[in-house]
């Protein structure tokens, strides 16, 4: 699909992704994700290396705007990413900053 195919909505939500994105630790919580199937918010916050408090705040940033879903098993959460896609967002800034 091509960005001029989306309805004004749909152009909001992309945007309003984007910028859910565009945070450093939301970046660094994707790029761990990417490469996991789904992980619990212990195992987020300790591979991010911030505190737990930091860490539910961005996934609940996250998760509102479309980027993760999450899954309650017990006394957990687990979170993934909504689309599988989104790993390339993060795959292609990475490779700008490095050129």
């Amino acid at each position: 699909m091509k960005i001029e195919d989306l309805k004004p909505e749909q152009l909001q939500a992309a945007a309003d992704m984007l910028k859910a994105i565009a945070h450093p630790i939301r970046m660094s919580i994707l790029a761990v994700l990417e490469d996991e199937k789904k992980m619990s918010v212990t195992e987020i916050y300790e591979s991010v290396n911030v505190e737990q408090s930091t860490a539910s705040h961005h996934l609940g940033i996250l998760k509102d705007k479309g980027v993760l879903s999450s899954e309650r098993v017990g006394k957990k959460t687990y979170y993934k990413l909504k689309h599988n896609r989104l790993s390339n967002i993060i795959g292609c800034v990475g490779a700008c900053v490095v050129e």
